[in-house]
């Protein structure tokens, strides 16, 4: 009997795989509480400190501190946090993320003293910081080994289209000027962080436990080098796994260059381009419109060209536009008033291209590189790369920038450059495990939202 020929792919498919978007059949629960997150968090950054202003009666100064201090509390959670994903899994640890940021916008409902700010602050960041631990572990779960690639870039594109979009609602709501307003907007991401929390615990088939049972495991990564005279054969657990684990350990220090170079249109690029390059600060506006907009735009097309070549390959290309880009930042300095205008845009080019880049192979290997049984501790100090390279990078960069306005992009530059012998070797496996089934040749049987595959 002959075979019978596979049917044509709908029109559909041919525009996701064109435009380098994973397969979204069957996952549009986890495809929108990432949404409802990312507009979420677009209307709290932008109108967080305006809220507290204009709903107590404390200062700019004093409402900014606070929500600085409960952000800072936070800090040596991620170790916490990793704890309960290796025990509960990423489905459970996501959807209480959610649960836990709608007891925090409850709570900014109700603050009025400089305490209660830090109290809720500190809830809310504790749930964004469980969301987004737990998320990546879930969409390589959700990627089931296919276009992992493409699931990492698509949750990136989808968190800049959300953030501008909640970011434009947030900035509507403001020009009402209502307190009232301001608290319709605050219950509105209560009731959609509720949502989402749902969307994400009725997931099927969406922790690591449930996927064995159906034979649908991501396959078990390399192991971690070993440290001088350990051996290989017992399971061993608990965080000094994770400290002797020097390749791992590389990945983090890689993704500290990473974070520093994430916060340089929030700290540096105003500033500097105002006060240094004497450029006016519509022009900033204008070029981080385009850095959102070219995030939004093309990070699916960049994951599926990432796709096809090595992680590693991706990363040193990254690090390396960043180099360039901070390069191009600095030497403005030094470039008569109208080339200036041009290098910066060549410079958010290069910068732009470099967090495409990035973020796609950095997400995945955090996930892919940490043994199965110990992937929620080894997130948990992957995400202390975040958050302590976060909470240092603004005043360490505007330290440098009160010394000298070139210092700032010689030190990014050269972490970046000095990033690139780290990053050699991290997707390479040791012997015994070489012979392992890629990841990619494990195809699902059944697809989350409990809708069976056809």
């Amino acid at each position: 009997m002959m075979p019978q020929p596979s049917p044509a792919p709908s029109a559909w498919r041919r525009i996701q795989t064109a435009w380098g978007l994973p397969d979204l059949a069957g996952k549009g629960r986890f495809v929108t509480a990432n949404l409802i997150d990312s507009l979420g968090n677009g209307l709290v950054v932008a109108f967080t400190v305006v809220f507290f202003v204009k709903t107590t009666s404390l200062s700019l100064v004093a409402v900014g501190a606070a929500l600085t201090v409960g952000q800072l509390l936070v800090l040596p959670f991620p170790l916490f946090i990793g704890r309960l994903l290796d025990k509960y899994g990423p489905r459970t640890v996501v959807a209480a993320g959610n649960w836990i940021s709608v007891a925090g916008f409850i709570g900014f409902l109700f603050s009025h003293a400089a305490w209660q700010i830090v109290l809720w602050q500190f809830v809310v960041q504790l749930g964004s910081t469980a969301f987004w631990m737990g998320n990546s572990p879930l969409t390589v779960l959700v990627a089931r080994g296919v276009e992992r690639a493409r699931w990492f870039g698509f949750v990136r594109a989808l968190r800049n289209v959300g953030v501008g979009f909640g970011g434009a609602a947030s900035a509507v709501a403001l020009s009402i000027g209502t307190v009232a307003g301001l608290r319709a907007v605050m219950v509105i991401n209560v009731v959609t962080f509720a949502v989402a929390g749902w969307l994400v615990i009725t997931l099927r088939g969406a922790d690591t436990s449930e996927a064995a049972g159906a034979g649908l495991a991501e396959p078990r990564p390399a192991e971690p080098e070993q440290a001088a005279g350990e051996t290989t054969g017992q399971p061993s657990g608990g965080y000094r796994t994770v400290l002797k684990d020097t390749r791992y350990l590389r990945l983090v220090a890689t993704n500290i260059s990473f974070v520093f170079s994430s916060t340089v249109i929030t700290v540096l690029l105003a500033v500097y381009a105002v006060d240094d390059l004497d450029v006016g600060a519509w022009i900033v506006g204008v070029f981080v419109v385009l850095n959102a907009a070219m995030v939004a735009l093309l990070q699916t097309l960049a994951s599926r060209w990432i796709e096809a070549r090595r992680p590693v390959t991706v990363l040193v290309l990254a690090l390396l536009f960043n180099a360039a880009a901070f390069v191009v930042f600095g030497t403005l300095l030094v470039l008569p008033g109208w080339a200036v205008i041009a290098g910066l845009l060549i410079a958010m080019v290069l910068y732009t291209v470099a967090e495409m880049l990035g973020s796609p192979p950095t997400s995945e290997l955090s996930v892919v590189m940490a043994p199965e049984h110990l992937r929620g501790r080894y997130l948990g100090v992957y995400q202390l790369s975040w958050s302590v390279g976060g909470a240092v990078a603004p005043a360490l960069l505007t330290a440098l920038l009160e010394g000298g306005a070139a210092l700032p992009w010689v030190f990014l530059t050269a972490i970046s450059v000095l990033a690139v012998p780290l990053v050699l070797g991290l997707d390479r496996r040791p012997a015994a495990t070489s012979e392992a089934a890629p990841a990619g040749d494990v195809a699902p049987k059944e697809q989350l939202d409990g809708d069976p595959v056809g």
